[in-house]
């Protein structure tokens, strides 16, 4: 198999968990500008591509500490930012309910509703980067690959990691957009068990990998 093919399909591979995180922001950010998309892909594919470059400059030195602790660093990030969407889309569920029964009792005050303002779409610039960061991490083994190529091999495979992740991304939280308006609050709940499933997903191949 010529290498720059194989190349293509290691990126598509690797890109899959970003883009499911891309997905679950989309669903849970119902009307994200489209300059935060094109930023939220943008973060996915440079971390993908710089996490191999670390892995390749690292070499055999820490080989085998990064194949131990980086699928168990993923998913225990996965996992709690996983379960902390959960929980925020819960609470916003209930206070939804709550704010549908207050409407029910205000509806001999027309005025009142017109004070409630839509809030504005915030950036999380924080939770984007732990996002990167934990869907990324395990690229740092495909570096350790890399060692004793060719560099044209090796660095062109990194660039079209980053490349490639940043097209999937854009798709990713376009369609959760899509979809996020039909699921509403719900969007939040499934963004967070997807996660959550990319979490397991490492440690069960790092497990099985193991033992």
């Amino acid at each position: 198999m010529p290498w720059i093919v194989q190349s293509l399909l290691i990126s598509v591979s690797l890109s899959m968990d970003a883009f499911a995180v891309s997905l679950s922001n989309g669903l849970t950010a119902k009307k994200m500008p489209v300059k935060y998309m094109i930023l939220t892909a943008l973060s996915f594919g440079l971390f993908q591509g710089i996490m191999p470059l670390i892995g390749y400059l690292l070499g055999s030195l820490f080989e085998k500490w990064i194949e131990v602790a980086v699928p168990i660093i993923g998913f225990c990030i996965l996992f709690l930012l996983g379960a902390k969407m959960i929980f925020d889309s819960v609470r916003d569920i209930v206070k939804e309910k709550k704010a549908k029964e207050k409407e029910t009792d205000n509806l001999s005050c027309p005025n009142c509703l017109d004070n409630e303002e839509e809030k504005p779409y915030k950036f999380g610039v924080k939770t984007l980067l732990v996002q990167s960061v934990a869907t990324s991490i395990d690229a740092l083994t495909v570096g350790l690959v890399y060692i004793g190529k060719s560099a044209v091999e090796t660095y062109v495979t990194f660039a079209l990691i980053a490349v490639i992740t940043f097209g999937i991304c854009v798709g990713g939280v376009f369609i959760g957009q899509k979809f996020g308006d039909k699921l509403k609050s719900k969007s939040g709940i499934l963004g967070g068990l997807i996660l959550i499933a990319i979490g397991l997903k490492l440690l069960i191949e790092f497990l099985i990998e193991r033992f």
